[in-house]
């Protein structure tokens, strides 16, 4: 079991921190328990949902075909590449 290091202070109205402690005690957990779970599992809906990309049929059809087309650099990318290549 890993101990915990690092606080998070939260004001609440009276009842909200009743509502809270109601269902931690329905929990059987402690309150800081109860929090902690459920911030948790916000946390990680929200990430997930930032990070997943969700495409339609046809706007997949358009990616894999465009990635699987071959490379074509447009004129300003082979402009910066001759600088690279031959900087004087």
């Amino acid at each position: 079991m890993t101990s915990a290091t690092a606080r998070l202070d939260l004001r609440l109205n009276a009842s909200d921190k009743a509502r809270i402690s109601h269902a931690a005690d329905m929990r059987g957990v402690p309150v800081s328990v109860f929090v902690r779970d459920a911030v948790m599992r916000e946390a990680e809906s929200v990430i997930t949902a930032e990070q997943l990309v969700t495409l339609s049929a046809a706007e997949s059809h358009r990616f894999l075909k465009a990635f699987d087309a071959p490379f074509q650099p447009n004129v300003r990318l082979k402009k910066a590449l001759a600088r690279v290549i031959d900087p004087s």
